[in-house]
């Protein structure tokens, strides 16, 4: 979070006034400092001179579309995509780009304060992290990458360790087979996306207690994979 305030800083990047105006006054009223642009330039422009704490980008402006601009953006702020509501495509590929979540377009102001919120929450508090995810009887040492069962050590192979980590890192959020195959290949293991459904079928195999009917490691269909922890 910035250090000039305690208020979260937020750049609503939307072509549309009327809902950018909506935006900015919704999110000042609920504790946000907030600042506005029109499109990517724009936005560009915002970011030489001011730190952001979460962007909020519409998908289909004008010029530079949000979902390449989240590309630029991967890494460096979190980022909240407002997308058409049914459109699966622009959900996953910026899913894929590295957004943090997406809100369809119809929606409620309260949704987007709260989805905000559960973003920011995620990435201020790094120090908070449990090293140790609990997964039923289970548990993962995400920093040893070790897989544990009743304290008996689980054999995981390097694939499966590098996807456990990886998983791990991003809880709850959203990684498509795509994304899967980057993050691993990151920590030096390589994975084909065809043999992705594979390495999640054998670490449910592993951890989860009917691996038919996943409770930690679950698909979105069409999207990929997600973790949820206890």
């Amino acid at each position: 979070m910035n250090d000039a305030t305690t208020q979260p800083h937020v750049l609503v990047v939307d072509d549309d006034t009327r809902l950018r105006d909506l935006l900015r006054q919704y999110l000042a009223k609920n504790g946000y400092r907030v600042t506005t642009a029109s499109n990517a330039a724009e936005a560009r422009q915002r970011m030489t001179s001011l730190e952001f704490d979460l962007v909020v980008l519409d998908v289909n402006m004008p010029g530079e579309d949000g979902i390449s601009f989240t590309r630029v953006l991967r890494g460096k702020v979190p980022v909240l995509l407002l997308t058409a509501r049914g459109d699966a495509d622009d959900r996953i590929a910026g899913l894929e780009a590295g957004a943090d979540d997406y809100l369809p377009k119809p929606f409620e102001p309260r949704e987007l304060l709260l989805r905000a919120a559960a973003i920011l929450r995620r990435v201020q508090k790094p120090a908070e992290a449990a090293p140790i995810l609990q997964l039923g009887e289970h548990a993962f040492d995400v920093a040893r990458g070790e897989l544990r069962k009743g304290g008996e050590p689980v054999h995981l192979t390097s694939a499966e360790t590098a996807l456990m980590k990886l998983l791990a890192g991003r809880v709850r959020t959203l990684l498509s087979r795509a994304a899967i195959v980057e993050g691993v290949a990151a920590s030096g293991t390589q994975v084909a996306e065809r043999s992705v459904d594979v390495h999640i079928a054998r670490l449910r195999r592993k951890i989860e207690p009917d691996p038919r009917n996943p409770r930690y490691l679950k698909t979105v269909w069409g999207g990929g994979y997600v973790l949820w922890p206890d």
